[in-house]
């Protein structure tokens, strides 16, 4: 078992205070790490805001080959970088696979996004008290970054946080989640490997309830969260006046109505509601089918789930593994059997082990039942028939939560429809609100969040847009 240090200011450091790393799948110890305390996390903002003096003044050059030789090493260290997901999060191999290959491009394409920051020119002329006069618009670096990460993604998340803020031209503090730290430990490794000032890079393991410091420290320019909509939203109320960006739960809705390719829609709905055990904040969890074809679909979506591999998330075939801790799994296991004492049929599934809950479909379930109308982040999801189309989008639409929205139909008008009216950051048609390219602007409405993630949105969010003017008339003589 290896002891890993904090990151502060690109100089490891070990305390004397640590939290060990366990497999889900068997409990067993697997790393142990070192947490920070209110000193370590002020001598981690402290050294952001010296090395932001640095990072401000990098060439946009400078700022992507940075980026480029970071993707590089995520590159070439993919192997490892799996196996510590397996091990630290209990991902299937394929999934943590996937993830790390996601993680490059995020890395390659904040790249590309450093050189393309640009600004505007605005005519000012527009009267006679205004003539000679023109505006220049140019996107400056706010100033240190706190990126707090969640435990289903360690790697591509840290990564959606750390990126941006490097191409922006900002420091940046990582606050891994508690059970999965090692991943962005190692990260902080290769942004030193690839030449980032080491004072601009922390990476900080800590309790939740500690992290609170960085949100209030009123040196920060910018708080980037993702995680549940209560800390995120608390978070945000003792901020301060720093910017912050919450990407936050939800309980995504799929459509499926007559006219849908079934075979497909059931086939990604078995990927969207499982994958990762359903510990992804956009995963499938309200499935609303068609009444004409909602026995078929139905059929068919069995039929998908049942072909899943559940087990042991280091053997390549396992396609659902455990989830995270007993605590997480138990929670969701509740809200399953409160909504069978209250009425809903399990289909298959609904057996819990240890951390390994197996895939769930319920069906005769209600609007009310906690299954439906809160975040189960587990594997779970229900299946409901509705009549119109029209009906179904109320259906969806009637959530706290609005990240995105999955609508498998042929029919355009349909498409529009609800592109207009589902309140939601996103609608994906024929697939899964479960999709994301991470080159896409990705955020919620209403309880799931502020600002958009992907490279060129979050740099917007990490960026101030300052105005110049020049009066011609007042230059001449």
């Amino acid at each position: 078992m290896e002891t890993y240090p904090l990151l502060i200011g690109g100089v490891k450091k070990y305390t004397p205070r640590t939290m060990k790393v366990r497999f889900p799948y068997t409990g067993e110890v697997y790393a142990d790490v070192c947490q920070a305390g209110n000193a370590e996390l002020k001598e981690a903002v402290g050294a952001a805001c010296r090395g932001f003096e640095q990072t401000k003044a990098l060439s946009s050059h400078a700022r992507a080959q940075i980026l480029f030789k970071i993707a590089d090493e995520i590159h070439r260290r993919a192997d490892e970088l799996t196996d510590v997901m397996v091990m630290e999060g209990g991902k299937t191999r394929k999934f943590a696979a996937s993830e790390v290959n996601r993680s490059e491009i995020t890395v390659r394409t904040s790249a590309e996004e450093a050189k393309r920051l640009y600004g505007e020119i605005i005519p000012l002329d527009l009267s006679e008290d205004t003539h000679g006069r023109t505006g220049f618009l140019q996107r400056f670096p706010l100033g240190p970054v706190i990126g707090i990460v969640p435990f289903n993604f360690p790697l591509n998340l840290a990564c959606h946080k750390l990126a941006p803020a490097i191409a922006a031209g900002n420091s940046v503090v990582i606050k891994p989640a508690s059970l999965t730290p090692v991943s962005s430990l190692l990260l902080g490794e290769m942004v030193l490997a690839a030449g980032m000032p080491p004072e601009a890079i922390s990476i900080v393991p800590c309790t939740g309830v500690r992290a609170e410091q960085l949100a209030r420290d009123p040196r920060v320019a910018y708080l980037s969260f993702t995680g549940s909509c209560t800390v995120g939203w608390h978070l945000r109320t003792i901020a301060g006046r720093k910017r912050v960006g919450l990407e936050l739960g939800g309980n995504a809705a799929v459509i499926v109505h007559g006219d849908a390719n079934l075979d497909y829609a059931a086939r990604r709905i078995a990927t969207g509601g499982f994958i990762n055990a359903g510990q992804v904040c956009i995963s499938v969890q309200r499935v609303l089918v068609h009444r004409p074809v909602y026995e078929l679909a139905l059929s068919k979506i069995l039929a998908a789930v049942g072909a899943l591999h559940v087990g042991d998330p280091r053997d390549p075939a396992t396609d659902v593994g455990p989830m995270i801790d007993r605590l997480k799994a138990e929670e969701a296991y509740r809200k399953v059997q409160e909504a069978v004492k209250q009425g809903a049929q399990i289909l298959t599934g609904g057996t819990l082990e240890n951390t390994l809950f197996t895939p769930t479909v319920l069906v005769d379930t209600t609007p009310a039942m906690r299954v439906n109308r809160e975040e189960v982040f587990g594997p779970v999801i229900t299946v409901t028939p509705y009549d119109t189309f029209d009906e179904a989008l109320r259906i969806a639409n009637t959530s706290e939560y609005g990240l995105q929205v999955g609508i498998f139909t042929q029919n355009i008008n349909r498409v529009m429809n609800a592109f207009s009216g589902m309140q939601v950051g996103g609608v994906q048609v024929n697939d899964i609100p479960t999709f994301r390219s991470d080159a896409m602007p990705y955020g919620g409405a209403k309880g799931s969040g502020l600002g958009r993630e992907g490279p060129r949105y979050a740099i917007e969010e990490m960026t101030e847009l300052r105005l110049m003017v020049i009066n011609r008339e007042g230059g001449m003589e």
